[in-house]
């Protein structure tokens, strides 16, 4: 039976070249290849900005057709433990390379392993450096030990710029059939936040609706409030306007199916956006600082209607 696979996969970059956004790093990369010899590396960034694909992409070039006997890939959040180490990783890591100098171990969410697994993994690394090279790949470079980051060649990825992104999704668009509308590309950005896995999920889920993507759709799949919209929610409370305003909150809490924590993250974007002639910085800043209470509240537990309500209570008071 065939299965279609999801974008995220059918259009991972099959070489260093096809890897956007972080020209710097594949640069540096390409040397290694180039040279036959690659350090411990680590990638560390925000999720969906390409640090899998470059790695893969890495050992593709490496490897060629021998890249499945010379490349393992495991996710450490599956087995956070030490038990990890001491037999997926360290029985890979002992057996000699198959027709290459190394073999390479691609450790993915190593910031998920615990302080055990990692203390372990240090001594792996420093006992099979001639067979074996590691890539950890990261989102928070400060959860894993010192002794593991300065055996590691350390490579810092960026969120995708807007540009980035459009490039990407165009050539997708181009196979697939679609018409991607100007304001649904400005949309799908505003969803993923340099975030390339997500912009192309969301670019799949809306050409299950439509071939031709517009900007509702982009809303509508993703579960987000068009920008206008919460926007139009925090100038009513700072106009004081509270049954208007608690209207609007209706509307995004039961006709777009937000969380509490989805609006208050939005509510936040927009907040830190808004022009000068509608709210000044001071003011900004206290109500920033309210925004993060109110978070804080909901990650907690508290009603999630009561607090959205008495936030937009706090928007009403005056000026301290």
């Amino acid at each position: 039976m065939y299965i279609e696979l999801p974008w995220v996969e059918k259009y991972r970059p099959k070489d260093l070249s096809e890897v956007i956004g972080q020209q710097e790093i594949t640069k540096r990369l390409s040397r290694y290849v180039s040279n036959q010899n690659v350090p411990n590396m680590m990638f560390s960034g925000p999720a969906g900005v390409g640090k899998t694909s470059a790695a893969v992409a890495l050992a593709t070039e490496l490897f060629g057709e021998h890249f499945g006997q010379n490349f393992l890939e495991l996710n450490a959040s599956d087995d956070r433990g030490i038990g990890i180490v001491r037999k997926n990783i360290k029985d890979f890591a002992r057996t000699l390379a198959f027709n290459t100098k190394f073999k390479i171990i691609f450790l993915d969410e190593a910031d998920a392993l615990t302080p055990e697994a990692q203390q372990a993994l240090r001594r792996t690394m420093e006992k099979y450096t001639k067979t074996c090279r590691f890539i950890l790949n990261v989102n928070y470079s400060s959860k894993i030990i010192a002794p593991i980051q300065s055996r590691c060649v350390i490579f810092r990825f960026r969120p995708l710029s807007s540009k980035d992104v459009d490039a990407r999704l165009d050539v997708i668009a181009k196979n697939e059939g679609l018409k991607i509308a100007k304001d649904a590309l400005v949309a799908i950005n505003y969803v993923s936040e340099g975030d390339m896995r997500k912009a192309v999920n969301v670019l799949q889920a809306s050409s299950t609706l439509e071939k031709d993507i517009s900007e509702k759709i982009v809303y509508s799949v993703s579960s987000r409030a068009r920008p206008e919209e919460v926007k139009e929610l925090i100038e009513l409370a700072l106009g004081k306007k509270f049954l208007e305003a608690r209207d609007k909150l209706d509307k995004l809490l039961y006709e777009y199916g937000l969380s509490g924590e989805d609006i208050i993250v939005q509510m936040y974007r927009e907040l830190v956006n808004l022009d000068k002639s509608i709210i000044d910085d001071k003011r900004k800043i206290e109500l920033i600082d309210t925004i993060g209470e109110y978070n804080f509240r909901l990650v907690e537990g508290a009603n999630e209607r009561i607090q959205l309500e008495a936030l937009l209570a706090q928007f009403m008071k005056p000026e301290k």
